[in-house]
């Protein structure tokens, strides 16, 4: 006597096997883009009780576009951090700190913010800073960046792009001014560069700017 074959044996017949190619692509990660280099992310927090090198923490790096986005959705905006706080984004490899191999014959390009500038245009001013930065928004020249700083201060706030050589004045000042251009300052808005070298033995005051644009 003949026995009926079960249903859902007659349906599972009738599908059509799945496609290794299309299963392949399942399981294929999100590809991500990747940056021309690959970046570290710095924190700063002023503890007077601690050296100055016990303040700075390594918080993260990161070498793609879709990393960098997640990485500053989720830190606290910089107008949000406390008096005394800095956030620093450099190369890998390089301390952002003027003793640095990388850094020790360099500048940096500053811009300095008054109080009531905090809440109306550092944010602003320092994401495009980053973006700067990790887009390589300086052409060839983008090899003589090292990173940026933001510093957040209860007198002021200043933001910078340190560069590695002082005395590469074409770098230099194609950087400041495609630097000056992308923050959107106007044309009659003068920034400077300072050598770390001076920064380092002088007041903050008594630096004399090297080059303006």
């Amino acid at each position: 006597m003949a026995v009926a074959q079960p249903v859902h044996m007659k349906i599972q017949d009738s599908k059509k096997p799945k496609s290794p190619r299309k299963e392949q692509l399942s399981l294929q990660p999100h590809l991500k883009h990747p940056l021309q280099n690959r970046w570290t992310l710095w924190f700063f927090k002023n503890d007077k009780s601690k050296p100055w090198q016990a303040n700075l923490r390594l918080v993260t790096k990161f070498d793609t576009v879709e990393d960098f986005w997640a990485l500053y959705n989720h830190i606290q905006l910089a107008s949000r951090l406390m008096s005394g706080c800095d956030y620093s984004l450099f190369k890998d490899g390089i301390e952002p700190m003027w003793e640095d191999s990388r850094n020790k014959l360099g500048g940096r390009w500053l811009i300095a913010l008054s109080k009531q500038q905090r809440m109306l245009e550092l944010d602003k001013f320092w994401l495009e800073t980053l973006l700067c930065l990790i887009g390589e928004a300086f052409d060839e020249y983008s090899k003589d960046v090292c990173g940026g700083v933001i510093n957040v201060r209860a007198k002021g706030d200043k933001i910078a792009i340190w560069t590695s050589d002082t005395e590469n004045q074409e770098a230099v000042l194609h950087i400041g001014k495609t630097y000056k251009e992308r923050l959107g300052l106007p044309v009659n808005a003068v920034i400077g560069y300072q050598a770390h070298g001076d920064t380092a033995t002088k007041s903050a005051f008594g630096v004399k700017s090297k080059f303006i644009v």
